[in-house]
């Protein structure tokens, strides 16, 4: 009596065969040297450059990743996911005031330190649709952090979650105007945005940042 076999799937419908251990090993060399390169230089990079700085050849690089644009994916989700895990930190901090307050300051220093999570956000052909990626992926957790703040009288009552990333965005055209002249400018501007969301206080907040000199003005203008 023979045995009867079972026909194999259509390839379409296999599932996914998880990378070997040295395969993912590299996948993951090639994506944390891409997230230094972009941060550094942009995405208009190489992958050919980014093999390089990873240290694995060109061939291993093109096996993992088709094109720059997937692998500026892949960067692009480690990122979106790092924001995520400061807005939930925000909401964990004792003080719900301060927990805003450190959201702001730390999403604030990836952007500046991040000059390819600028690009890919304002520039490109696919900036739009990654900006509504990360929206709907942030909104929950900052909405979250804002209306904790907001409960406890030390929020005004009219800032909504879609405010947080348009403050990000001026803080991001700060950055790029004054990086290579003053480049934590962007500190002082936040904490004047700071005082202005703070439901109430006794005083200004001491700026962490002066103003620019008129010949600083200027390079930064020019």
């Amino acid at each position: 009596m023979s045995r009867r076999t079972t026909p194999a799937p259509p390839s379409g419908d296999r599932p996914a065969r998880p990378l070997r251990a040295d395969a993912e090993r590299n996948r993951r060399r090639i994506i944390a040297a891409a997230q230094e390169v972009f941060a550094e230089r942009g995405v208009d990079v190489t992958l050919d450059d980014i093999a390089r700085h990873a240290g694995v050849g060109v061939g291993t690089a093109y096996r993992r990743f088709a094109s720059r644009d997937e692998l500026v994916d892949a960067v692009f989700e480690n990122a979106v996911q790092h924001l995520a895990d400061l807005a939930e930190q925000a909401l964990a901090h004792e003080d719900s005031w301060e927990g805003l307050v450190q959201l702001f300051h730390l999403a604030g220093q990836h952007f500046a330190d991040n000059r390819g999570l600028r690009q890919v956000l304002l520039e490109g052909a696919r900036a739009k649709e990654r900006g509504t990626a990360m929206r709907e992926r942030l909104t929950p957790a900052v909405g979250a952090v804002i209306a904790r703040a907001q409960r406890a009288g030390r929020l005004r009552d009219d800032i909504e979650p879609t405010d947080f990333p348009l403050i990000q965005l001026m803080l991001g055209v700060i950055v790029e105007q004054s990086g290579a002249t003053a480049p934590d400018l962007w500190k002082r501007y936040l904490t004047l945005i700071l005082d202005g969301l703070r439901h109430d206080r006794d005083r200004p907040t001491a700026l962490p940042h002066p103003a620019l000199a008129q010949a600083e003005f200027d390079r930064t203008m020019t």
